[in-house]
């Protein structure tokens, strides 16, 4: 754990990916199927941990049997994503208990200059065993509290319409 801690205190706080659209994710209008926005973001997010924070979830329900579940999702859709088009998806922790998570995660188009979804996504930490909610472990408070970069809003439909208003949607 000490590791990802001196890393996360010397990288930035939002992540941020480039993701090709796959066809196969789009409906008959070429537009991106609005379930798998979420498969987009739940992607970005296991590899920016992964790739910005060396911090792989899996590996951790290998070692200690323990892990995040998803528990609730909000999204709202301010504009397409087409078939082939490349965006951009953010992600951010904007706060935490010492049980659960609540992640944002944003998609743009490939010039960062018109917000096509925002998803907030809460989780529980559980351990896998028992399927019971269970507390951070105290390195892991840590090392989220080095990750944490919250937002002015606390209600996403307040988020969603700073972003309506910053982005003329």
């Amino acid at each position: 754990m000490t590791n990802a801690s001196l890393v996360i205190n010397s990288m930035e706080k939002i992540l941020c990916s480039t993701y090709k659209i796959r066809f196969q994710d789009c409906d008959p209008f070429n537009h991106l199927n609005n379930a798998s926005y979420i498969n987009y973001f739940l992607n970005a997010r296991e590899d920016h941990l992964q790739d910005r924070y060396q911090f792989d979830v899996f590996e951790r329900v290998k070692t200690d049997g323990e892990a995040w579940v998803v528990v609730s999702n909000q999204i709202c859709y301010l504009s397409s994503a087409y078939a082939i088009e490349k965006v951009l998806i953010e992600s951010q922790l904007i706060a935490f208990t010492g049980k659960s998570l609540r992640v944002e995660m944003r998609m743009w188009n490939n010039t960062r200059d018109k917000l096509k979804a925002v998803l907030w996504t809460d989780f529980l930490y559980i351990n896998i065993r028992t399927q019971k909610t269970i507390h951070h472990p105290e390195a892991l408070a840590k090392l989220l509290g080095d990750m944490l970069l919250p937002v002015e809003q606390t209600v996403f439909e307040e988020r969603r319409n700073y972003f309506m208003r910053r982005t003329g949607v």
